[in-house]
């Protein structure tokens, strides 16, 4: 799940609105409506930190970065934990398999 939607998931669960979380976390209503629209998609960590520690979750939970997060898809968890188990050379050759598998943007 996107940081967009987690924030807007969370400020619905919680009955907050977008002011309410400005409020709470030192921020304008307008930063915070661009980050759950996505406009606004490279927030500081700091601010990370504020919206983890209002809504009460960890910071990989907020920008779906948490492999063990509930909303996971079990085989990527799965994968995940078989990754621990390499060595960091078996590591590293499965990262340049992944990067010379994306996609490259179109220019």
């Amino acid at each position: 799940m996107s940081l967009a939607a987690k924030l807007k998931e969370l400020r619905g669960k919680n009955r907050q609105s977008l002011q309410d979380v400005a409020d709470a976390i030192g921020a304008s209503k307008t930063h915070i409506y661009d980050l759950e629209t996505g406009r606004s998609n490279n927030p500081s960590i700091e601010l990370l930190t504020k919206l983890a520690t209002h809504f009460r979750v960890s910071i990989a939970d907020l920008v779906g970065e948490n492999p063990e997060g509930a909303n996971e898809d079990p085989a990527l968890v799965a994968m995940y934990r078989d990754l621990k188990t390499l060595t960091p050379q078996d590591r590293e050759t499965i990262q340049m398999l992944m990067e010379r598998l994306k996609v490259p943007k179109e220019k």
